[in-house]
């Protein structure tokens, strides 16, 4: 089996298959009747059962275990609600992109599981507003759904009740945070909440909420088809499964894979992406995890892509967003765009993101326009230091990833620009 293909698609199945957003066509190929076996044969708690052997973590960042945070979710309070996250704005993803233009109903079949198994019957799709072809289909699939029974009251006549609506955000890259989603999703400014309490105790609307990321939902369906042992066959036996993977930059084959959770990053870039674009250019640094990631260098090529292993090697897996940049790059240039990305998006809740993010785009643009001071590189580092921890939630943090990637793998090319 070449490197470059899987033998079965979990999250980007059916991509051969023509009009597979087309009801008729997704039911043909088995579609809606994994959530019909789901609701009429199996209890709720024997799905959060199935998805908590299946090893499955969270794909919207953390990696945390689906069936654990479903765990945490009082059977005894109601309304409960279920929230997907389509919010996809790191930048450098575009994996839940493809999800829900190529195969929306894999993920509204998820969705109506994953409601059946909380108790939830109303769910929630937050989609990032500048996403506005995908907020039709969505809404245009669900009707579909709707209209032959598969949502709406008594669902396959099992007595379950789900009523999925879209909600679409006004382009706020906090909203991605799962309580500032809950926050623009209740009609208030998008800024974070403190936690505790967790939304699975008290979210939207102080209720039971369970927030999952598109590409999380989309892996339920094939669980509860296949079982649990069948999914462990992908990845490791700490982060099992696939992981739908975005990669940009300066590689010969951009765009989205599906890879077992495992493979290196040197397998990733060279025998899926096909290498460098310019062979005569060679890796400077690579973004892993999307713009909140700390840096990685050629000498980190043998880093597996797990949770676990991207932790260790002092990064994140993210969302899956894979960045390569080649020596052509700026490293200045580089981390001064990451952190005007986060100046521009910082929700102002707190100082030491709000005026720490400012601070650090002001130095960035000094030493970019030649204007660098000899204490720059000790300012940048001091600034992060003050911002590091320090912050209402990680959007503070991720800005300082970027100022202590330069500083630790290229502190001489910024003091010879500084010079």
């Amino acid at each position: 089996m070449p490197k470059t293909q899987l033998q079965e698609h979990i999250v980007l199945r059916n991509r051969e298959i023509a009009n597979i957003a087309d009801i008729a066509v997704y039911t043909q190929h088995g579609g809606y009747e994994t959530a019909r076996k789901a609701l009429t044969t199996m209890s709720a708690q024997a799905i959060v059962d199935e998805v908590k052997k299946s090893g499955l973590r969270g794909r919207g960042g953390a990696g945390f275990p689906t069936g654990v945070k479903w765990g945490f979710v009082p059977r005894e309070i109601f309304p409960k609600y279920l929230i997907v996250n389509a919010d996809e704005s790191e930048p450098g993803t575009f994996n839940n992109h493809e999800i829900i233009d190529h195969n929306p109903h894999q993920l509204i079949e998820g969705i109506i599981i994953s409601a059946f198994a909380i108790g939830a019957n109303t769910a929630y799709i937050y989609i990032r507003g500048e996403f506005a072809y995908g907020a039709r289909l969505l809404e245009q699939k669900i009707a579909e759904a709707r209209a032959k029974g598969f949502v709406g009251k008594n669902v396959f006549e099992s007595g379950f009740d789900i009523e999925i609506y879209v909600h679409r955000g006004a382009g706020a890259y906090i909203c991605g945070e799962e309580t500032a989603l809950l926050e623009s999703l209740e009609g208030k400014i998008g800024q974070p909440r403190l936690k505790p309490p967790f939304p699975a105790v008290a979210g939207l609307y102080a209720k039971p909420t369970v927030v999952n990321n598109v590409e999380t939902l989309t892996n339920v369906p094939r669980i509860i088809e296949k079982g649990a042992d069948w999914y462990r066959t992908f990845g490791t036996e700490r982060s099992p499964g696939t992981k739908a993977v975005s990669i940009s930059g300066h590689v010969k084959n951009p765009g989205n894979y599906e890879i077992p959770l495992g493979i290196t990053m040197r397998e990733f870039i060279y025998d899926w992406a096909g290498g460098m674009r310019d062979p005569n250019v060679p890796l400077k640094f690579i973004i892993p995890g999307g713009a909140s990631s700390s840096w990685l260098t050629p000498e980190h090529l043998d880093t597996p892509l797990t949770w676990d292993d991207m932790a260790a090697a002092g990064t994140m897996l993210g969302s899956g967003a894979v960045v390569v940049l080649d020596e052509s790059v700026s490293v200045v240039k580089a981390a001064l765009r990451v952190d005007e990305f986060f100046k521009h998006e910082s929700c102002g809740k707190c100082a030491p993101c709000r005026e720490g993010t400012h601070f650090l785009v002001k130095v960035w643009e000094r030493i970019d326009e030649g204007h660098g001071r000899p204490d720059d590189i000790e300012l940048l580092s001091d600034v992060g230091r003050q911002m590091l921890g320090k912050c209402f939630c990680p959007l503070g943090d991720s800005a300082v990833s970027a100022v202590n990637s330069a500083v630790k793998f290229f502190r001489d090319e910024i003091a010879a620009q500084i010079k």
